[in-house]
């Protein structure tokens, strides 16, 4: 049986499939056309402009401003070129660099001209420009309070007669009662209402930069001096430093209650530094004041206002603020805290500072009684709280527009500081004057110390009076000077170089208190800068090579040498003058020549061994370890004193 035939079926041709790849967009719209991609798109655009590409571009003429020094990297970056072109360039003139080296100016001005910029020179110090005495263009300056500096000889009643004005009492809280701070207060004049600023700066020797500084800053000057005591070394001093920042001086003669105050002759002596009084025909005011019974008081603020009326001091209070530092701490609560005396402008919360080479943001302004003020204009003086560190005493405080101009004013001025202080480490070489001085210090004993003082100032002090104590044989070697308590670094410090830590007003924490105990370091406290200064002279004095003074004690001559068995030689003398003692320096001389020195073993009268022998008595000697002795030698007897020096 055959089998059965297939059914026909007529093959109708289907869409044509699509070749090309899936993708999830293909598996899904698969009706749609495919169109053509972006990235074959580009790469048609591509091909069309690589003859185009090939065409040098138009080159960027720049002016480029070079520093002292500046690395490739930036170079580059300012003239628009690849770094790499730098390199080769100098690479041409056969220095190696990296990307990361700093060239100077020279070189890089070399290679901007040689690709065809135009160059600037600037100075390092050029941040500094219109930072300071920039000249007021308004035309509305307005009156300020003077500025009136205290000064005179140490306790000749400074801080007790600005007390007596602020019906305040700072003299209880000082030290030792004398003034290691310098200060600043505002009082209200009771005849005109005006303000008027002081500023109590310490009559002790060694403030001299704090006397300076207050000086500096000042319009008027107002010496003290005590009706009893006189015009004294600080007095002239502080006349000195008026004149040399020519400012008017009135003379407040204190103490006038006291019985032997005699005010006369604080006016004669004043004549012979060119002060002259009014009542002597001058121009300097002079009033009599006591500050014990507050007498003349008024009249001192009356002729502090005519003063300064007389001045015609003015200012503009709109522009931003400058001032100057008059003292800086380290408070363990608030931070850095700066005394800033606002001397052009206002200066308010939440402005961006500068001072010395540091910076900061205006946290807080607080007034000489203690209150929180928004803003501080001309004469007013504040403590300021927000910098990143304590500034140094006397720096020029400014306000800048913005965080980057703060940063870079204070990295040029930290930079400076770094150059100096390694300059005066190193710097010992140069002149012949420097190389002589350098080989006098070589054998010097050094007295290794770390300083802490609770402000700038008193710091300033304390190293300026240690560096006078100084001499060719031994001087203190400040290891560390800082603001600030104790730490447990400067312990650490001490121990690697078996330093004495010093805490002026300060205290160590307990950390540091703890390890100084644990390493046997010894930290000595004071309140008193002259109780330091006296200490330390005693300490250095310990490392003076002590004197050795001889005594003359007599003479004696040689009559007969005797050879005694188990003792040796033996020399009778006679004693020529004087007195000979045993166990005392001998030296036996020959012809006028010094032939042996040594001490006596045995001296004896008769057969008697005898402490001393005296002039025209006879005597048997014998010496130590020396037997050459002969008739007719000369015995010289001495002693050596040892004598502790003190600087």
């Amino acid at each position: 049986m055959r089998p059965v035939a297939a059914p026909k079926t007529t093959h109708k041709p289907g869409p044509q499939k699509q070749r090309g790849r899936l993708t999830v967009v293909t598996a899904l719209d698969a009706d749609d056309v495919r169109e053509r991609s972006i990235a074959s798109f580009r790469r048609r655009t591509q091909r069309l402009k690589g003859h185009a590409s090939n065409e040098p571009k138009e080159k960027l003429i720049r002016e480029v401003t070079i520093p002292e020094a500046i690395t490739i990297q930036e170079l580059a970056n300012r003239m628009s070129e690849r770094a790499v072109d730098v390199i080769r360039l100098l690479m041409k003139q056969g220095a190696m660099y990296k990307i990361t080296d700093v060239i100077d100016a020279d070189t890089a001005q070399l290679i901007a001209e040689e690709l065809g910029h135009t160059v600037k020179r600037v100075a390092a110090s050029d941040v500094e420009e219109g930072l300071f005495d920039v000249v007021d263009d308004s035309t509305d300056t307005e009156p300020r309070s003077p500025v009136v500096t205290v000064m005179g000889h140490v306790d000749h009643g400074k801080t007790s007669l600005l007390d007596a004005l602020r019906h305040a009492n700072v003299v209880s809280g000082e030290a030792g009662g004398i003034t290691q701070h310098i200060g600043a207060y505002q009082v209200l004049s009771p005849e005109s209402g005006t303000k008027i600023t002081f500023i109590d700066t310490p009559g002790h020797a060694a403030f001299t930069a704090m006397r300076a500084r207050g000086a500096k800053v000042t319009d008027i000057v107002v010496l003290v001096v005590a009706a009893d005591d006189g015009v004294m070394p600080q007095t002239v001093e502080a006349i000195n430093h008026a004149k040399a920042a020519r400012v008017p001086i009135i003379v407040a003669i204190n103490k006038i209650d006291k019985p032997d105050a005699r005010p006369e002759r604080v006016r004669t002596e004043l004549l012979q530094h060119e002060v002259q009084v009014e009542s002597l025909g001058g121009e300097v005011v002079d009033v009599e004041v006591s500050a014990k019974n507050k007498t003349n008081l008024d009249r001192l603020l009356e002729m502090i206002a005519l003063q300064a009326e007389l001045l015609d001091l003015k200012t503009n209070s709109q522009r931003p603020a400058e001032g100057t530092v008059i003292e800086a701490k380290l408070d363990r609560g608030r931070g850095p805290v700066a005394t800033v005396l606002v001397q052009r402008g206002t200066l308010r919360v939440g402005d961006i500072i500068v001072a010395g080479a540091e910076m900061g943001r205006v946290r807080a302004l607080i007034s000489d009684q203690g209150e929180n003020l928004d803003e501080a204009g001309p004469s007013v003086p504040v403590e300021v709280l927000g910098f990143n560190g304590p500034p140094e005493a006397g720096d020029r405080l400014a306000v800048v527009e913005n965080e980057a101009r703060a940063r870079q004013v204070t990295s040029y001025r930290a930079h400076q500081k770094r150059e100096n202080a390694a300059a005066s480490i190193s710097g010992m070489r140069g002149s012949l004057e420097q190389m002589m001085s350098q080989l006098k210090t070589a054998g010097r004993k050094e007295f290794p110390l770390i300083v802490k003082a609770d402000v700038q100032g008193s710091l300033e002090a304390i190293l300026g009076s240690l560096e006078k104590l100084g001499t060719e044989e031994v001087a203190a070697r400040i290891l560390h000077a800082g603001v600030g308590g104790i730490s447990e670094s400067d312990v650490t410090l001490a121990e690697g170089f078996n330093a004495a830590i010093i805490g002026f007003s300060v205290r160590a924490n307990k950390e540091a208190a703890a390890a100084a105990k644990r390493n046997g370091i010894e930290i000595r406290y004071y309140n008193i800068i002259y109780d330091l200064v006296d200490d330390i002279k005693k300490a250095m004095s310990g490392l003076l090579a002590p004197t050795l003074r001889e005594t003359m004690l007599g003479n004696a001559q040689i009559l007969e040498v005797f050879n005694i068995s188990k003792v040796g030689k033996v020399a009778g003398c006679r004693v020529t003058d004087g007195t000979v003692e045993r166990g005392a320096n001998v030296r036996l001389i020959r012809d006028n020549v010094v032939v042996h020195e040594g001490k006596l073993s045995t001296l004896k009268r008769f057969k008697d061994e005898v402490k001393e022998v005296v002039a025209g008595q006879e005597c048997g000697m014998a010496f130590e370890n020396y037997g050459d002795m002969r008739v007719g030698d000369v015995i010289e007897c001495y002693r050596v004193e040892t004598i502790q020096r003190s600087l």
